[in-house]
């Protein structure tokens, strides 16, 4: 009896044992995914701080600690990055060599200065294609001048600086560099598309340093005068229509975009929209379209404004003109985020999604290119500059 009870008593131990290490595992194990957790949220914390409108004394040191706090992290800690704007993508995507940018921040910039200014981009190949192209074009055609950039977007300032180390100036640094530099004579071009809310805060800025330059010209944004209603079109918008269009019809393997309607291929160019009283460009973009006889090229916008520009009214039209073949392409100077994700994404409220989950289409294709990209709307630029000066 007594050799039996010392051998439940062994076994029991034993058991015991046994759990009380599963236990200890499972404690090790739940404080291992504590702790990813917490470093993932701190690093997400840097993120969020720093994805702000507003530069600060600290943003150099916040923009340099986030990514520090980022590179510290495993690949699977990276994986846990999620905050209010935060997300691995925010450090981890890759989206080209920023090495092949010049963020034009140069001093000894002369007496002449043409200050180009974008809303801007974090797509490193973006920046480089469609931004640095046409600042590069305005350089080439204007040699006696020193040519500078300018964002207005503090936020992708930011997030290239903390990930790349690449410094862009917004537009009081911009400003306060040509008054360093005893800037005689300022031309600010802008390379928006349109008298928006952009152009509209890029003037304000302006204002508050005209004084302290001996002369300031703004030249137009790449549509030109807005006008009253959808009949209003110009020159620089039947520019634009035609050079967007052959660079699509191009890229879609078309020899015309007659031989694209023919084969029931439609056009539709992806601007973002904008509740500002200038979204009526769209509208007359698609005028002009009509006007120029390109019955197979729509207007639509990411925001859905004006009215007839949203997904639904865009499919709805594509189905009843009995289009089966379809492609998307921006209608924006820099294929940066939204042409990305909102129009080119695998999300499902993507352009490209909602368009193949309607099913009325054979195919859609995206073309990820922004407008900066094609000649001759860099030469429109070009003539733009040139008319203030």
């Amino acid at each position: 009896m007594k050799k039996k009870l010392v051998a439940l008593l062994c076994i029991s131990a034993m058991v015991f044992a046994l759990a009380a290490c599963g236990n200890n595992s499972e404690s090790d194990d739940s404080g291992d995914v504590n702790a990813d957790q917490a470093a993932a949220d701190h690093v997400a914390e840097l993120i969020d701080a720093i994805y702000v409108q507003e530069r600060t004394d600290e943003t150099d040191a916040q923009c340099e600690e986030a990514k520090k706090a980022w590179d510290a992290l495993t690949d699977a800690q990276k994986e846990l990055v999620e905050g209010e704007n935060a997300s691995p993508d925010y450090f981890g995507l890759d989206t080209g060599d920023a090495s092949k940018d010049d963020p034009r921040n140069q001093d000894d910039i002369g007496e002449n200065e043409i200050l180009v200014v974008s809303f801007g981009t974090s797509y490193n190949d973006s920046r480089v294609e469609d931004i640095k192209s046409i600042e590069d074009a305005i350089a080439e055609a204007n040699p006696d001048w020193s040519v500078r950039r300018a964002f207005t977007a503090q936020i992708i300032i930011n997030h290239v600086q903390a990930r790349d180390g690449e410094k862009i100036d917004n537009m009081d640094q911009a400003l306060q560099r040509a008054v360093d530099n005893g800037v005689k004579n300022l031309v600010v071009q802008p390379t928006h598309l349109m008298h928006g809310a952009e152009y509209d805060e890029m003037v304000e800025a302006i204002e508050g340093y005209r004084d302290k330059f001996e002369s300031v010209k703004i030249a137009e944004p790449l549509l030109g005068e807005v006008g009253n209603d959808a009949s209003v079109i110009n020159d620089d918008k039947k520019a634009v229509a035609e050079a967007v269009t052959t660079a699509a019809v191009e890229d879609a393997g078309y020899d015309s975009l007659a031989a694209a309607k023919e084969d029931g291929t439609a056009f539709v160019f992806l601007g973002h929209g904008t509740a500002h009283t200038a979204k009526v460009s769209y509208s007359q973009m698609q005028t002009q379209m009509e006007n120029l006889g390109y019955d197979n090229v729509f207007i639509g916008t990411v925001e859905g404004e004006p009215e007839e520009t949203a997904v639904e009214a865009v499919i709805a039209t594509l189905k009843d003109a009995g289009y089966t073949k379809i492609v998307v392409r921006p209608l924006m100077v820099v294929a940066g985020d939204h042409a990305n994700n909102d129009m080119a994404g695998a999300d499902a409220d993507s352009w490209k999604s909602m368009l193949e989950a309607d099913g009325s289409f054979e195919s859609v294709e995206a073309q990820i290119s922004g407008l900066g990209s094609i000649s001759a709307v860099q030469a429109l630029y070009v003539a733009h500059t040139a008319a203030v000066m």
